[in-house]
């Protein structure tokens, strides 16, 4: 049985930031189980919509029809309208899903937009910077960690310059790799470290 890591899908996503997550999820190699999981995406429409880098997309389905029930993640990108009415339904989701108990993953400009919902209040966090989650007038500022990306129970947070980092906790919270791989993974595309590819590569 498959299950779906789900990717919101809106104008102005950032298209590299989740670029490592959504590949190496996609790929089976060196996974404990391969297969186990599979992407898709979701808009607020079915409409299609453009990223940053121009790639235009259609998302598979849409949030009034997507249960956090049927779903292993929600991953949210970073984007130019995280604080705007536009992004609101999307931040509304991703407090379903966590209140469903099933995690939300978000870097860079989302993690603005879950300030705004009050979705980092209770958990700790990181993002772009302290100063642009305090501009925001949220309460979780005492909460807030300067890390590259954070993981709080079913929440993962990051800085939008940590795409390597925020794919390492999300494949930690999917149990995606064995320690010893994800330790490997991280070695040769966070630390560009040949060892990491040498480790994979004798697996």
């Amino acid at each position: 049985m498959t299950d779906t890591v789900h990717v919101a899908l809106y104008d102005t996503f950032v298209d590299w930031e989740i670029g490592y997550a959504i590949d190496h999820i996609n790929n089976p190699e060196w996974q404990k189980t391969p297969g186990r999981y599979a992407v898709a995406t979701v808009g607020a429409t079915t409409a299609p919509v453009t990223s940053t880098g121009g790639l235009r997309m259609l998302p598979d389905t849409t949030l009034d029809d997507l249960d956090p029930r049927g779903s292993a993640m929600l991953i949210l990108a970073g984007n130019n309208i995280w604080n705007t009415d536009t992004f609101t339904p999307f931040a509304e989701k991703a407090g379903e899903f966590l209140r469903a108990g099933v995690p939300v993953a978000a870097i860079c400009g989302a993690t603005g937009g879950l300030a705004l919902a009050g979705l980092l209040d209770e958990h700790a966090h990181t993002s772009n910077a302290a100063e642009f989650l305090d501009g925001v007038g949220y309460a979780g500022g005492s909460r807030y960690r300067d890390e590259p990306a954070v993981t709080d129970r079913d929440l993962i947070t990051a800085s939008g310059i940590a795409p390597v980092h925020f794919a390492r906790e999300i494949f930690r919270r999917l149990d995606l790799y064995e320690p010893d791989v994800l330790d490997a993974w991280f070695a040769l595309y966070g630390l560009r470290d040949p060892a990491g590819f040498y480790a994979l590569a004798n697996r």
